[in-house]
């Protein structure tokens, strides 16, 4: 073979290699670009969002004082598998709820309060109110009269929801009247971040960012 014919083969050697190697760079440099912008653009995929409600009985606001109808932020599991993290209330705010997960309904909320409310009754976790006579068990869901109790109880709780729940002897200006008082705070909630552990709207960490890069 020639000087020159080697000098030849020699070069395109060179050539293909530096093919590979700038190949090799661009594939590394590529996946480093990709794992960057993972990193960067990591956030919690979390339902938060509010909606507000208040319960009537005989005439009489429920207050709900006692600490076991609020969730300890200090607790709260962030990825909503138990049904107290799914539904909650907290810091004695008590016509705000915090809903954590998907499909989560009314009547979930009320059992985690350690009320049941049926098609004619709403069972406390002291006493049984039973529609019979005057006494009525009503509802009304964003200003609308609902007639169904069950369709209540299985429906799910919507962002920015006002829920009444009104039992005794109301007729239909009693019901206006105690709707007026449920709270329309769930969109100043949806827009502030929620207490402690239990922010849905908190940003994520380091560790969480570089668990979610693999």
């Amino acid at each position: 073979m020639s000087e020159e014919s080697e000098s030849v083969t020699v070069a395109a050697g060179h050539s293909r290699r530096n093919r590979w190697v700038w190949l090799g760079f661009g594939i590394i440099l590529g996946a480093l670009l990709i794992l960057a912008i993972r990193f960067a653009t990591y956030s919690h995929d979390m339902t938060h969002y509010h909606a507000n409600f208040a319960v009537y009985t005989n005439g009489q606001r429920e207050e709900f004082k006692s600490l076991q109808y609020y969730e300890e932020v200090k607790i709260c599991d962030l990825h909503g598998t138990s049904p107290q993290s799914r539904t909650h209330m907290h810091d004695e705010e008590n016509g705000v709820i915090h809903v954590h997960d998907q499909a989560v309904t009314w009547g979930q909320f009320f059992e985690n309060l350690g009320w049941f409310v049926g098609p004619d009754f709403i069972r406390t976790t002291s006493t049984m109110y039973q529609a019979g006579g005057d006494n009525k068990l009503n509802i009304m869901l964003n200003g609308q009269n609902l007639t169904d109790l069950t369709t209540i109880t299985n429906q799910v709780i919507k962002d920015k929801d006002r829920l009444l729940l009104s039992y005794g002897p109301s007729d239909q200006a009693v019901l206006a009247k105690e709707f007026k008082t449920v709270p329309d705070t769930a969109a100043q909630y949806d827009a502030e971040k929620d207490p402690a552990s239990c922010g849905g709207g908190e940003m994520p960490t380091v560790r969480e960012r570089l668990n979610n890069l693999f």
